[in-house]
């Protein structure tokens, strides 16, 4: 059975827009998507960095994210042809291990804890394929990256690229045909 190994922050948990409404709330600033369109957040009000890194280090940001549109369900049926890990950078911001772990388990049960992987540097997962929305992960990763757009990534090119988890669908399992 091939692996999929799957980001958590912008692939199946909505990182990003939580991050926004939540800056923009306590700042007082009108930040928009379309403003994040090639950059993150940092990069759009680089006065505020220390501010906006500061939600990160909460203990309870990451317990209250969004999960993406249809990526349960995708997961599940994904499941039932490929072996499922969940590969987060959370080394990243050690104060989200808690929050990221209960998360996983409210919104993602199936996902046993074996296939919980916590990391920095992916490219020592072994899977087959990485879906991750942060192209430095998917230059480093030794199987098949696949890129899930979001409007920090919008220009980014070289890699196979899914828009939502329907697509996702599509790639994996539409296919009659080896995937990619």
């Amino acid at each position: 059975m091939k692996r999929i190994a799957i980001d958590m922050d912008e692939v199946i948990a909505n990182t990003a827009i939580s991050l926004l409404k939540l800056f923009n709330q306590q700042y007082g600033q009108d930040v928009t998507e379309e403003e994040l369109e090639g950059k993150s957040l940092i990069q759009a009000r680089p006065h505020f960095r220390n501010e906006i890194k500061s939600f990160y280090t909460s203990e309870t940001f990451f317990r209250g994210l969004d999960v993406i549109s249809d990526s349960q369900t995708v997961i599940l049926e994904l499941q039932e042809r490929y072996e499922i890990f969940i590969a987060t950078a959370a080394m990243e911001v050690p104060a989200s291990f808690k929050a990221k772990y209960e998360w996983l388990k409210e919104h993602f049960p199936s996902i046993p804890d074996s296939h919980i992987v916590f990391c920095g540097d992916k490219s020592i997962i072994h899977a087959d394929y990485l879906i991750d929305d942060n192209v430095n992960q998917l230059h480093s990763f030794r199987g098949k990256g696949i890129l899930y757009s979001t409007p920090h990534n919008r220009f980014a090119t070289g890699f196979t690229r899914v828009d939502s988890w329907l697509d996702v669908r599509k790639l994996f399992l539409n296919k009659a045909v080896e995937v990619i």
